[in-house]
């Protein structure tokens, strides 16, 4: 979608606002609308990295920390020892808490930032560059709206059993300063149907959320949005035009199930192979988003190698399903394997082999 349309939908708080609504249906994460912003300052998130580590055991969840004397802030007193958990899980990270995880995890809060950005790297956030793990605005501590669409996602794909911290609407500590104990994220008292998931605020970025939700959608289920929007005015204005971006984007497109999961899309003929066929499809469901109305206009066509020669392995990817509106490329969709072809013995594969030959 282009900017102007998406700006008759919406009203702007701030000539720089940028945002972004992505339909979040694994396995394909489509775009409804394009990055809006230039780079722009936003308050920084390690969270993919920091969560990773306590996925990889690197720091434990109730490992105490402690935080040291010369970043105590915002009231939190000298030598308190905090566990991980209280670090994530608390509404509003304050300087002390990012600083001593980045040093629990990186050992120096230098390591730390090149930790985060090559994790940037891996994820395919190619415009964004970190300077500080804290966020705080800085030359060249920068990212967009489209950026950020990617590392949410990763996210809340990669760590789902850490998303609830994110709807967490009031969580303390002993010693926990007042104005940090409530979510910033508006839309959670607001919309029973948000979850999540990141507030940022600085001078030179505006106001910034991103905010995520759940809602029913006809013959699909649950169906997870996701909206970016940088340099608002102010907190309220933040959450006014995500709640108008999230509700456009679930009356304007329509989610559309074209195959269930485990749901055979193509079942080609396998060569030297026990089976003579392979069935391909995806283990979810596959999901695209259209504008509103416009299902009947969609087509499909499988695009894979031809011979296909076993051994083929469960989940191993074999061509695509490209998806079309209006004959012009809409998402292209990996095809995996669904149950393993092994190869055949040696009789099975030399007659096969002349088989192909003569073919």
């Amino acid at each position: 979608m282009s900017a102007a349309s998406i700006s008759t939908s919406i009203t702007t708080t701030s000539a720089r606002l940028g945002v972004m609504l992505t339909d979040l249906r694994l396995p394909t994460i489509k775009r409804l609308a394009g990055d809006l912003c230039a780079q722009s300052d936003l308050e920084g998130w390690p969270a993919h990295r920091l969560l990773e580590a306590l996925l990889e055991h690197e720091i434990n969840e109730r490992e105490s920390r402690r935080i040291d004397r010369h970043r105590v802030e915002s009231g939190l007193s000298p030598d308190k020892r905090l566990s991980s958990f209280d670090f994530t899980a608390v509404p509003t990270m304050s300087k002390a808490q990012v600083m001593a995880l980045a040093e629990g995890v990186g050992g120096t809060v230098e390591h730390f930032v090149q930790m985060m950005n090559a994790q940037a790297k891996v994820l395919g956030m190619k415009s964004t560059g970190y300077k500080n793990p804290e966020g705080l605005t800085e030359p060249g501590h920068t990212t967009t709206a489209r950026d950020l669409s990617i590392l949410a996602s990763r996210l809340m794909q990669d760590f789902p059993d850490y998303v609830g911290y994110y709807a967490i609407k009031k969580y303390r500590y002993p010693g926990t300063p007042a104005a940090n104990e409530s979510n910033r994220n508006l839309l959670l008292f607001r919309d029973p149907s948000v979850d999540g998931l990141k507030t940022g605020h600085t001078d030179a970025a505006g106001f910034c959320l991103i905010a995520t939700a759940k809602r029913e959608a006809p013959g699909v289920g649950q169906r997870r949005l996701l909206s970016i929007v940088l340099g608002a005015s102010s907190e309220n204005a933040r959450a006014t035009e995500s709640q108008k971006l999230l509700n456009w984007g679930y009356t304007a497109f329509d989610a559309i199930k074209l195959f269930d999961a485990n749901q055979a899309v193509v079942t080609p003929n396998v060569w030297k192979g026990r089976g003579s066929q392979v069935k391909l499809g995806r283990f979810a469901p596959i999901v695209v988003a259209v504008p509103a109305g416009a299902a009947g206009r969609i087509q499909t066509q499988v695009a894979r190698p031809e011979p296909l020669v076993a051994p083929l392995n469960r989940g191993q990817a074999v061509g695509a399903l490209k998806v079309t509106l209006d004959q012009k490329p809409l998402v292209d969709v990996p095809l995996l394997v669904l149950d393993t072809v092994e190869q055949a013995g040696f009789v099975g594969r030399a007659w096969d082999s002349v088989r192909l030959w003569v073919k």
